[in-house]
């Protein structure tokens, strides 16, 4: 195990405060509908929160169980989840989903990574997001680019591959820490350890940080 990781997640935890919830887990706080959790990631791939949130609203104002959903048109789907990225290719697969969710689990979400990744469209991260905040368990990490850059810069691991990176941390992160560590990551990158030039200067872990990879900071 890393050392100092208890107290980066303490310290990421006081901070994380101050920002907003990523979208997953704000809808599933809220609603703790497996359902809702599942469309929402998949309108967040490659799609910034600001658009995703917006976007979930509209369609769950529209649809909020796999029956429902398919009484919309796919012209209907994308015009609520629009200007997410790829929308009509995330209409499509929320349709495929649904039937396939009605066909084979009796409308409901299958609550295990290997069934999960079964459905149209939906990998190990979002499997991971909708185990972690639509079932509140603690079996994943999801690897999305927030987590994947900052556990490469504290030299956690050493990766460009999310799937390769969730089953790294794995190995280490202790179980009491897995349910929270993608949405603390995710908080951090959107706001201070950002992709491209990070606020060092303002960053909370910084002295924990070997800055693995970073050029350029703030």
């Amino acid at each position: 195990m890393p050392k100092n990781i208890s107290k980066i997640i303490s310290l990421l935890k006081k901070q994380s405060k101050q920002f907003e919830n990523p979208v997953a887990t704000e809808i599933g706080e809220r609603t703790r509908d497996p359902f809702q959790v599942l469309i929402s990631c998949i309108l967040s791939l490659r799609t910034k929160d600001t658009t995703t949130g917006p976007a979930a609203q509209r369609l769950f104002k529209l649809a909020k169980t796999p029956n429902d959903m398919l009484k919309l048109t796919k012209k209907q789907i994308e015009k609520a989840i629009f200007p997410v990225g790829f929308y009509p290719t995330k209409a499509k697969y929320i349709q495929k989903t649904c039937k396939v969710l009605i066909k084979d689990h009796g409308g409901r979400v299958p609550d295990s990574m290997e069934e999960l990744t079964k459905l149209p469209g939906i990998g190990k991260k979002c499997g991971a997001i909708t185990l972690t905040y639509g079932f509140n368990k603690s079996d994943y990490i999801a690897v999305d680019i927030h987590v994947l850059v900052i556990a490469n810069r504290l030299g956690w691991i050493k990766t460009k591959y999310p799937d390769k990176a969730m089953d790294m941390l794995m190995e280490f992160v202790p179980r009491k820490y897995r349910h929270d560590l993608n949405d603390l990551l995710v908080r951090h990158g959107q706001n201070i350890c950002v992709t491209n030039s990070p606020y060092c200067s303002k960053c909370i872990i910084r002295k924990y940080c070997p800055r693995i990879g970073v050029t350029r900071s703030r």
